[in-house]
């Protein structure tokens, strides 16, 4: 479906314009979505969603190695979407912050509307 009218909505165009976001912040939120579509990448978002893990754990939930996992994990480390802490030798990731438990938590629920 497509408008058929020659009609320029100035004042509507000029709001919108200034309620745009820079470039720059549309080009960052573009891989930052970039980073989220990945599956491995939302598997193990969603594991860290329910508990803290370390990266053999992680392999074994996904069925995965542990090279596999630490290098989606350096991804999201890279996007600043977890965050780890060391424990002796161990090594424990979780997600970054609340807000990116709330997106892929609104995204889940999204899907799921259905």
């Amino acid at each position: 479906m497509f408008c058929d009218c020659d009609v320029i909505h100035g004042e509507v165009v000029e709001h919108v314009r200034t309620k745009m976001p820079q470039d720059e912040d549309i080009y960052d939120l573009s891989d930052f979505f970039k980073v989220m579509g990945d599956s491995t990448r939302l598997k193990i978002i969603s594991a860290l969603d329910a508990h803290e893990m370390c990266v053999c754990d992680i392999a074994v939930l996904l069925n995965m190695t542990k090279s596999a996992i630490s290098h989606q994990l350096r991804y999201l480390k890279q996007a600043d979407l977890v965050k780890f802490r060391k424990e002796g030798k161990t090594v424990f990731y979780s997600l970054k912050d609340e807000h990116v438990k709330d997106i892929f938590e609104k995204g889940m629920e999204h899907i799921k509307e259905k």
